[in-house]
């Protein structure tokens, strides 16, 4: 079944929901780390009634019901009425997982399915308390001040979840209260007219309610001609609401919670302790203090944020793209002439291209922080699984990346993540023996290096050995004893990302089939980055990996092979010699270099990216570019240098698509056609055989 909904609603419901839902889920976990924290209560609150409302607007009932038994829950927490323990946020937790997956079923156009029964059950027994006794017993204590500011008092009824269509109705009907305290219900279901001029001028920030004994507490809480936050939101709970009594005493709830906003923000402990009594009983005004402290009314900030379709900024950057292969090729004319006044002008031409580039650069750029806000759920449920004790220490959350980076970098982190938590991290009794604090750490970092991202994945556990790495890669038959015996610790860290290997012994539901940590460094490898690890046994690992800030313009190292143009990613490109070839050593059938002691592996790029040179006789002097894929370093000799270029990446027509070896295509500075070398998959491809 299909949504039918209108879909520019439906888009502004999913960016605000997606946003909100990725909100709360950190908040969730800092909940479980700062229960007494009423703020945080209150922003959890706030998140699921906004996107029970968005929700609700579009009839999505599944998702109005989860949230509403979700919120239902946090309005007890806040009042004091629930305390928070482990077992009643593994709960919480699985109802926003829920709503999480409805979510996605929203975005890919199908209806939401409801949550499962049990899921609901257990959240409607904890809202009427219905909790075990063992659960009981580890709650956390609430904070005495979060007891005092709510009522305790509170005897309304369970919310009643309509369907959306006829909730309006029914919200309307319950303005006018049955089995009020007050005043006698009517018989007639409707609002009557002035009851809802009131409502209105209320919303309107005018003051005026129906009932008049309310109206200096009103005046205190409002002094502009704009309604509060805390009077919007008192509102609309006073249109939820059912069985609070009649409309006189509603309204006289909506004021009180008002008032309390601003009496906990700047009014003596006595103030808010008369505040903290029964509704019905207050008939005194709030004292004039608070209406003193109400800061003075300002002028609305104007939106200075716009939303724009990703489509959009890609089409841009395409542009953008294309003026600077235009600039290139320019600066290339203008050097092959003595002109002064056309160097100046190509200077600035030069100078606003590339800013221009920057800026452009930017729109597309993401913190960091929408992957690392994911770890401290991943982090807390796996430490409840593993019956570890982690701590996660995030750093440089507020680091850019493009947006597309942000979104492919995600999965590759949680796996590494995962299995430092699952291979690193010791148990806390093992921890206690080798003299290790009980609390294991990870530490995930992120930092700008020049034009690349620098992520840095670190744990304290036991690290790996090299030894043990040297039998398993025998025991598996992917190198011969004299073989790995010559294999640094370093190229025994590196077996790791073979696909297959494992130093598990017991496979479970985290890891231990061999299958993921290869899939890791190829999807790093595509997105033109490295990945480096580093152990010291006993003390931990660290996993460094590099990605460029941008995917779509590329600095690299123009060569050419036979007067063809090839483009080497700079990133890497170590070093750059030119060499005697005559010089060099043949070890097992391949030719070598020595390069600072160390045997570098040479290969003659000509005979395998041009066609007729395969047979080739070895030339005596060569241009030798040392690049580097990880840890493994290697040669290639190119016939000529031309030079570092900016290069914007084009993919590859149909002819060439999928082609190993070459990942685009893109046009030099004088005009010729490049092919972009995929380095990591041409050896892989080539240097095998």
């Amino acid at each position: 079944m299909s949504l039918d909904v209108d879909q520019e609603i439906l888009e502004d419901f999913l960016v605000e929901a997606g946003e909100i839902l990725e909100l709360l889920s950190e908040q969730l976990v800092e909940l479980e780390q700062r229960p007494d924290d009423r703020d945080l209560l209150n922003a959890i609150f706030r998140g699921f009634h906004t996107v029970k409302g968005g929700a609700g607007f579009l009839q999505l009932d599944t998702m109005v019901d989860c949230c509403h038994k979700a919120e239902n829950l946090f309005d007890q927490l806040r009042n004091g009425e629930l305390t928070i323990s482990p077992s009643l946020m593994d709960v919480v937790l699985q109802a926003l997982d829920s709503v999480n997956l409805m979510f996605e079923q929203v975005r890919g156009g199908k209806e939401p399915e409801a949550a499962p029964q049990s899921l609901l059950d257990t959240l409607d027994a904890y809202t009427k308390g219905q909790v075990p006794e063992e659960q009981a017993a580890a709650s956390i204590k609430s904070t005495p001040a979060a007891a005092a500011v709510a009522p305790k008092a509170k005897s309304a009824a369970p919310a009643n979840p309509n369907t959306p269509n006829d909730e309006f109705d029914q919200l309307l009907g319950d303005l006018v209260g049955d089995g009020a305290a007050g005043t006698a219900a009517g018989s007639d279901d409707l609002i009557t007219e002035d009851e809802f001029d009131a409502l209105l001028d209320e919303l309107h920030g005018a003051g005026k309610g129906p009932g008049k004994h309310d109206e200096p507490a009103h005046a205190a809480a409002t002094n502009s001609d704009e309604i509060t936050e805390d009077e919007f939101e008192a509102l609309l709970d006073e249109l939820q609401s059912k069985g609070q009594g009649a409309f006189v005493a509603a309204q006289a709830g909506a004021s009180t919670d008002a008032s309390k906003s601003v009496v906990n923000k700047s009014t003596p402990a006595v103030v808010a302790e008369e505040l903290a009594t029964p509704v019905e009983t207050q008939t005194k005004p709030v004292d004039s203090s608070a209406a003193r402290a109400v800061p003075a009314q300002q002028k609305p900030v104007q939106e200075s944020n716009v939303r724009v379709d990703t489509a959009l900024l890609d089409k841009i950057m395409n542009m953008v793209g294309e003026l600077v292969l235009v600039r290139n090729r320019l600066v290339r004319l203008g050097g092959a002439r003595e002109d002064e006044e056309m160097a100046k002008a190509l200077g600035t031409l030069d100078m606003v291209t590339a800013d221009l580039q920057t800026s452009v650069m930017k729109t597309r750029m993401q913190p960091v922080k929408k992957v690392f806000g994911r770890f401290p759920r991943l982090i807390r449920d796996l430490s409840r699984s593993l019956k570890k004790e982690i701590r996660l220490e995030l750093r440089g959350e507020e680091t850019d990346l493009d947006k597309n980076l942000v979104e492919a970098l995600a999965d590759p982190l949680i796996h590494l993540v995962r299995n430092s938590v699952d291979h690193g991290i010791e148990a806390p009794d093992v921890r206690e023996k080798l003299g290790k604090p009980r609390e294991g750490s990870v530490l995930l970092s992120a930092e700008q290096e020049g034009d690349h991202i620098l992520l840095i994945i670190r744990d304290d556990g036991a690290g790996m050995d090299p030894e043990k790495l040297r039998r398993l890669a025998i025991d598996r038959g992917m190198l011969d004893a004299e073989s790995a015996a010559r294999l640094t610790d370093q190229e025994c860290f590196n077996l790791i990302f073979h696909a297959g290997f494992s130093t598990k012994t017991e496979i479970s539901d985290v890891s231990g089939r061999g299958v993921g940590m290869d899939v890791v460094k190829t999807k790093i490898t595509q997105l033109n980055g490295t990945l480096g690890i580093d152990s010291i046994l006993g003390q931990g690992t660290q996993i460094a990996i590099q990605v460029p800030l941008t995917l779509a313009i590329m600095p690299t190292l123009m060569v050419t092979l036979e007067a063809q143009a090839f483009a080497l990613p700079l990133v890497n490109v170590n070093e750059i010699y030119n060499l005697d070839l005559t010089k060099t050593n043949i070890v097992d059938g391949q030719q070598v270099v020595i390069v600072r002691d160390q045997a570098l592996p040479l290969f003659h790029l000509k005979r395998w990216m041009v066609k007729g040179c395969e047979n080739e006789p070895l030339p005596d002097q060569g241009h030798v570019v040392i690049v580097s894929v990880g840890t493994t370093r290697v040669g290639f000799v190119v016939d000529q240098l031309v030079g570092q270029e900016e290069v914007v990446i084009k993919p590859l027509g149909s002819i060439l698509h999928g082609t190993q070896g070459l990942s685009g295509a893109t046009i030099t500075g004088d005009g010729r056609i490049a092919l972009i070398i995929d380095i990591p998959n041409l050896l892989k491809r080539y240097a095998a055989s």
